[in-house]
């Protein structure tokens, strides 16, 4: 028996994949303005002052700034969740990936300051509105889960187990990456080196002092 699909519900679905699709080709459009502006000095108007966009295409597919904002952010961090899987599988062993890491993660912090700083923001607003507290918490779920491959895939090159969770493990990192941002921002660049030392020390304490040469 032959089973037939609804040409209308085929209609339908292609109509909401295209305006998925332009909601996301929208959002990361006017990701700079929104890091440039921040959470609080963005309305869909300024926004849309500070890009190519009308106010009114804005407004068709986004309810409001925290629809925007929060979308453009889950497009970010799909890309930023998986930056660190090529650091992951190309290393060969436990210094190469610490080393490799460590570079990334210090040059997405020169490359792309506005969009975390605009993250912090969110996430930070997230504790007074509740609109967009569930993609901040799913946001942070996928950041800790990015993290904790970096740390389990470590421990296994060094052939010790992890003594930190991986709640524990990502707020440590986290940390250290919210600190150098402020200082990077603040322009006091000795304290952003320090946080490489800060880095290390994590590595360290994550095998219980088992060396990478180990």
């Amino acid at each position: 028996m032959t089973q037939t699909t609804d040409p209308r519900l085929r209609v339908e679905e292609r109509s909401r994949d295209k305006f998925e699709a332009r909601r996301s080709e929208l959002a990361l459009a006017t990701l700079a303005t929104l890091a440039e502006l921040g959470y609080a000095r963005t309305s869909l108007r300024e926004i849309a002052q500070n890009s190519e966009y009308s106010h009114g295409v804005l407004h068709y597919y986004f309810s409001n700034k925290l629809d925007l904002i929060a979308h453009a952010v889950r497009q970010y961090e799909e890309i930023c969740v998986t930056r660190y899987d090529d650091v992951v599988a190309g290393a060969e062993s436990a210094e190469q990936l610490r080393r490799s890491f460590t570079e990334t993660f210090f040059g997405t912090l020169l490359a792309d300051a506005a969009i975390h700083r605009l993250w912090y923001d969110l996430r930070n607003q997230s504790l007074f509105d509740s609109s967009f507290r569930a993609d901040v918490l799913e946001i942070e779920s996928r950041r800790e889960e990015m993290i904790w491959r970096v740390v389990a895939r470590y421990c296994d090159l060094v052939g010790a187990a992890p003594v930190l969770t991986p709640a524990t493990a990502y707020i440590t990192i986290d940390g250290i990456f919210q600190r150098a941002l402020l200082n990077q921002i603040a322009e006091r660049h000795p304290d952003v080196d320090e946080g490489r030392a800060q880095l290390e020390a994590v590595f360290d304490m994550v095998t219980g002092g088992v060396p990478a040469s180990h």
